[in-house]
């Protein structure tokens, strides 16, 4: 994506690039292959693999550590992003506490693994995972149900985030089963999730017996008919992989649609998004996870156009990233974590502005795009 920006720009991706160089491998020595979530006091202290394995960030540390061993082929990445992907074996042998999130677990991971070393064993790992999201599919309601316990007709927006899993999983076994699933379930989300001004909808109950829809509850947003600022995010970026994956233009369409509504809301707010965009005025909460995941969205959407177009969607994806550089992000490498002030909802005090791993995966993916250093994870 070198030639779709300015001199400026490039520059800018550049020294960044060189600060996350310095700044993951610090990080790499002092973590390894534990598997961090949220950093307090600019440390990860807690290891995901030993609280919660089946914890749905478990794989955003391996993701990075197999980003960065692609652009800079260190072993030390490979080996740390090797120990985190044998870890997650338990979470299948847990199996209870595993819902829709498997493709944010074991893309990041095992499908990593094996896109880059061909590891037959990583292969095993992410096809049962696949078959794990493919078994949450409704032939009835044509989805892929969220979450467990007692919501068979739940469908929350990260859904599609997960869903290339099963598109690779068609890609590498030629089974199309999974691909089918996959759309059916894309179709669903584009019908009830999205609405016609481009904002989203975080959950949609269906009926299990006929798909009909019943209910569209806040979710992690302020409520119902609010708009989320992540779900938007996940909307932008899983509509634009679908259509990477299928071809399907009305998927592009949606994408292009979400990140047009996501770019009029971050441009009232200097380029940062609010935790939701349609919550109160007071108090202000942010969510800077949520630009540099709809940022790495605008830049797929601008790889599957042209010239004038792409440039919009460039600009755009620039704009947050450089914003969320400027006033969130904390370079220091004796401290862990770099995008500070993410927010996993608007209820919850213990993860409101806080800095989450998923966040420093999305603005390096971003990075690593724009210089054309990345590989496709998704």
């Amino acid at each position: 994506m070198k030639e779709w920006m300015s001199e400026a720009d490039q520059k800018w991706a550049e020294e960044i690039y060189q600060k996350l160089v310095i700044k993951l491998k610090a990080e790499c020595n002092r973590i390894g292959g534990k598997i961090p979530y949220i950093a307090k006091n600019g440390i990860y202290q807690e290891d995901k693999s030993e609280t919660d394995i089946t914890w749905w960030t478990n794989g955003f540390w391996a993701g990075m550590m197999w980003q960065m061993y692609h652009a800079a082929g260190d072993e030390q990445y490979r080996e740390a992003a090797e120990e985190v992907e044998k870890k997650l074996d338990q979470a299948f042998d847990v199996y209870t506490g595993l819902h829709h999130d498997v493709g944010f677990m074991w893309l990041h991971s095992a499908v990593a693994d094996y896109r880059l070393t061909g590891s037959e064993r990583s292969l095993a790992r992410g096809l049962h995972a696949a078959h794990l999201l493919a078994g949450r599919y409704n032939p009835r309601g044509k989805f892929l149900r969220s979450w467990n316990k007692d919501r068979p007709g739940w469908v929350i927006v990260d859904s599609m985030m997960n869903i290339p899993l099963l598109y690779w999983a068609a890609e590498v076994t030629g089974d199309p089963r999974f691909r089918y699933i996959a759309m059916d379930h894309a179709d669903t989300v584009m019908q009830y999730t999205v609405r016609g001004d481009g904002s989203c909808n975080h959950i949609i109950v269906l009926n299990p017996e006929n798909g009909e829809l019943l209910d569209t509850p806040g979710g992690q947003g302020y409520g119902c008919g609010s708009a989320w600022s992540r779900g938007q995010a996940w909307a932008i970026y899983g509509f634009a992989l679908s259509y990477r994956h299928t071809e399907r233009p009305e998927y592009l369409a949606t994408a292009k649609k979400v990140a047009h509504y996501f770019m009029a809301q971050t441009d009232a707010t200097e380029g940062v998004a609010l935790l939701d965009f349609r919550a109160p005025a007071e108090p202000v909460y942010w969510d800077s996870t949520a630009g540099v995941c709809a940022a790495c969205g605008m830049l797929e959407i601008a790889s599957h156009v042209q010239d004038l177009e792409r440039s919009f969607y460039v600009n755009g994806a620039m704009r947050i990233l450089k914003a969320t550089d400027r006033k969130f992000c904390n370079w220091d490498d004796q401290y862990d974590s770099i995008v500070q002030m993410g927010s996993g909802s608007y209820m919850t005090e213990y993860d409101r502005h806080v800095p989450i791993i998923y966040g420093d995966y999305f603005l390096m993916e971003a990075v690593l795009k724009l210089l054309g250093k990345g590989f496709l994870i998704w």
